[in-house]
């Protein structure tokens, strides 16, 4: 039975793997310190299924703590490693800049350097569409000079994606870069934009828009995203970065318009002035995505918008 690592497994896409893997027959180690960036409570709500198959085992621990997992790589056997454990938010990240390079550039070495101590070579990095920066080269494609971040946290990713590389090159570990772009769907964090709207409207308290409405993100719906993680982990390639994004864009105002009419409720909107870190649009190229993984988002944001607005009534009932 092969054995796996998924680091920040009780979070939103790291549940959601965790739970596909299994249905595949893997035996998964999920790695998560439940950090209180938001409500630990939430994480194990995320993994209480998971938790009642015998193939599943949580180890509380950070990943910036090299000596307790290195008890866990050498007690176990890993075929593979996905990490996308990170400390995560653009906006937080310009007021503290400092965890996310102890967290997401120092705890990513760690990984790297247990999986080249212990021989795995088959590494997954949850990268993020932030690497692109304000590009005005639209859909971003894989090849773009990356110059202008314009968050800590994007900068964190880049320089992870630029030592996941450097382990590539010098200890030969097989590592698929994936950039995900703006994921949403069930069990999404409560910070982001679909979720968070989705509160504010259904509770009828005002929504705070930054810009003139016009800005556009590729909204990317969660069964894709792990469809396209599974993909890499099964594929294996040598050296990637990967763009995995629903590949269409929808504007901030047209993203409202679509959860007020999922939740039959009308927005009460506030405007405030563009936020420092955000950029104007991303759009993924993923021709790369499907040539190498097969990869075909399926979910358009129409219909992925009425999924989580259902999904969270379940949840608020």
């Amino acid at each position: 039975m092969e054995s796996i690592l998924v680091t920040g497994g009780a979070g939103f896409i790291g549940s959601h793997l965790c739970e596909r893997l299994l249905s595949q027959g893997w035996f998964v180690v999920c790695l998560d310190n439940f950090d209180p960036y938001y409500s630990p409570d939430v994480k194990r709500k995320n993994i209480a299924k998971s938790l009642k198959n015998k193939r599943f085992y949580l180890d509380e621990c950070d990943i910036r703590d090299k000596e307790r997992m290195s008890g866990l790589f050498s007690s176990r056997k890993f075929d593979a490693v996905v990490h996308l454990a990170a400390r995560a938010g653009v906006r937080p990240s310009i007021q503290d800049p400092h965890i996310y390079q102890d967290v997401n550039i120092g705890g990513t070495i760690n990984l790297l350097e247990l999986c080249r101590e212990y021989d795995v070579k088959r590494f997954i990095f949850g990268s993020s569409s932030s690497v692109y920066g304000d590009n005005s080269d639209v859909p971003f494609k894989e090849s773009s000079p990356l110059m202008k971040p314009v968050s800590p946290y994007a900068a964190s990713k880049q320089a992870c994606e630029l030592f996941c590389y450097t382990y590539h090159h010098l200890y030969d570990i097989r590592i698929a870069c994936l950039r995900f772009f703006t994921v949403y769907g069930p069990r999404q964090r409560p910070d982001m934009a679909i979720h968070k709207f989705t509160r504010l409207i259904s509770g009828g308290n005002r929504v705070e828009l930054y810009g003139d409405g016009s800005s556009k993100r590729d909204y990317t719906y969660i069964d894709d995203i792990i469809d396209g993680v599974q993909a890499a982990v099964d594929k294996n390639p040598a050296f990637e970065i990967i763009n995995l994004g629903g590949s269409q864009t929808t504007e901030l105002r047209q993203l409202v318009s679509l959860i007020e009419k999922s939740t039959g409720k009308k927005a009460r909107t506030i405007k405030s002035p563009d936020q420092p870190g955000d950029v104007p649009v991303t759009y993924a190229d993923v021709s790369k995505a499907k040539k190498l993984l097969g990869y075909k988002p399926r979910v358009k944001v129409e219909d992925g918008i009425p999924l989580f607005v259902k999904w969270y009534k379940v949840q608020k009932r």
